[in-house]
C-alpha cells in the first residue's frame, strides 16, 4: 500500500475537506498553540486558520509555505527527514522537537478509522504522530468518510484518544455511533 502522494490526495473529496476545513477552524481559539500534521485536509484547515491569531508548528512543508508570509500566525517547523511524497518532516529530530513543546491542540489527518483505532500506512508517520497527540491538549482528528471502516498497517492510537471527529456529512451513523461510544464528541461538516 503505496503513499499516495500531497498533490493527488488533495484533489480527492475536495469539497468534503472544505466543509471539514471551515468546521474545524471553527473549534480553534485565538492566541492557542496548535500542532498541524501533514496532510491534505489539515492543509485546508490551515488555510481556514489564517485568520486567526495563533502559533502554528507544523512537521508539513504545504502548510508552512501557505502559512509564511501570514503576520497574524508565529510558525514553527519541527525539522526532520523530509519525506518527498508526503511533503512532511518526520524521524527521530522532528519527534526529538515536538517532546520539547507543549500545545493547546493537535489537528491530525488520518490514514484510516477502524474499531480497532486509529492508524496509517507509514511508520515514521505513525512516530510523529503519537509524539504530537502526547504533547497536545485536544486531540481533534480530521477525516472524511472514505477512512472510515479500513484498517492501516502501523496502529497510531485507540478511538478513546481523539477528543473530536470531524468528518463529513455522509459518515455511516455506525461509525457516528462507534465514535461516541468511545467517548469522542462528532461533528459532521
Amino acid at each position: 500500500n503505496r503513499t499516495i502522494d500531497f498533490v493527488e490526495q488533495s484533489a480527492r473529496q475536495s469539497d468534503e475537506k472544505s466543509r471539514i476545513a471551515k468546521l474545524t477552524a471553527g473549534l480553534i481559539e485565538e492566541g492557542q498553540t496548535v500542532i498541524l500534521d501533514g496532510g491534505s485536509t489539515v492543509a485546508a484547515v490551515a488555510r481556514e486558520l489564517a485568520s486567526k491569531s495563533l502559533h502554528i508548528v507544523t512537521n508539513s512543508l504545504p502548510i508552512a509555505e501557505g502559512l509564511e508570509s501570514i503576520r497574524n500566525i508565529e510558525l514553527t517547523l519541527t525539522g526532520g527527514y523530509l519525506d518527498p511524497r508526503g511533503r512532511v518532516m518526520l524521524g527521530p529530530f522532528c519527534d526529538r522537537m515536538l517532546s520539547s513543546i507543549h500545545a493547546d491542540a493537535v489537528i491530525m489527518g488520518i490514514g484510516a478509522v477502524s474499531e480497532a483505532g486509529f492508524s496509517n500506512n507509514n511508520t515514521l508517520v505513525v512516530g510523529s504522530e503519537r509524539k504530537m497527540i502526547e504533547i497536545a491538549d485536544k486531540v481533534i482528528i480530521v477525516a472524511d468518510r472514505t477512512k472510515f471502516g479500513r484498517g492501516g498497517m502501523f496502529p497510531v492510537a485507540p478511538l478513546s484518544t481523539a477528543d473530536i471527529v470531524v468528518s463529513d456529512s455522509e459518515l455511516a451513523p455506525e461509525y457516528v455511533d462507534l465514535l461516541r461510544n468511545n467517548g469522542v464528541e462528532v461533528f459532521l461538516a
